[in-house]
């Protein structure tokens, strides 16, 4: 079973599960002040809404995509105020809009450790000069492999996911060969993950 295939299967008991999650708002708080009333956010991997939801109720317009349409039917119908489209993380440059901010929660740690810059990148080209860039990934753990699939039965029946993990400076280089200058880094302890989570503002500089 492919990612895509898992999230749409999982959707449903997924976004029941994360309702209560919290590891991620002081961040997303910060994220906030940076940027305006209005300003228009892109939420990267939306999933059923619940980041787009709290966005939204601090001022901001939201865009999210989700690859998949599972997850994009949870949104449309507990966020009405958002808009959200079916698309993949690769097609990002396919979208019309230039952004103010990009929110981008748990999205890398699903994709190679290799294709991490090249995403990076493919998003920061959608953000608008003086914009801001929110990151948050699982830190790697010492003696952990840095990629693996994982095997988990957590709603009554088996499911497989990749994940990546990786180290603040690897995101905070990949950021900052994206035209970002780092604004704000932080670290923070949930269940048996460790999250670190980034911000960084798009420079005046042509790469």
């Amino acid at each position: 079973m492919n990612l895509k295939d898992t999230y749409n299967r999982i959707a449903e008991d997924w976004h029941q599960d994360h309702q209560k999650d919290d590891w991620w708002i002081e961040g997303t708080d910060k994220f906030i002040s940076f940027l305006g009333k209005g300003n228009l956010v892109l939420d990267v991997g939306c999933a059923g809404g619940i980041k787009s939801k709290y966005l939204i109720k601090n001022g901001m317009d939201v865009v999210g995509i989700d690859f998949s349409g599972k997850m994009i039917e949870i949104a449309k119908r507990e966020v009405p105020d958002g808009t959200f489209i079916v698309k993949d993380l690769a097609d990002v440059e396919t979208l019309d809009y230039m952004l103010d901010g990009i929110f981008m929660q748990a999205v890398l740690l699903h994709i190679p450790k290799a294709k991490a810059k090249e995403a990076i990148r493919k998003m920061a080209n959608k953000l608008k000069k003086g914009g801001y860039f929110y990151i948050a990934v699982k830190a790697q753990k010492p003696g952990r492999a840095e990629e693996e699939v994982s095997v988990e039965e957590d709603y009554g029946y088996r499911y497989e996911r990749f994940f990546s993990f990786f180290s603040l400076e690897e995101i905070k280089n990949h950021m900052k060969e994206s035209g970002l200058d780092i604004v704000y880094e932080t670290a923070t302890h949930s269940g048996r993950a460790n999250w670190i989570q980034i911000i960084a503002q798009k420079n005046n500089n042509e790469l």
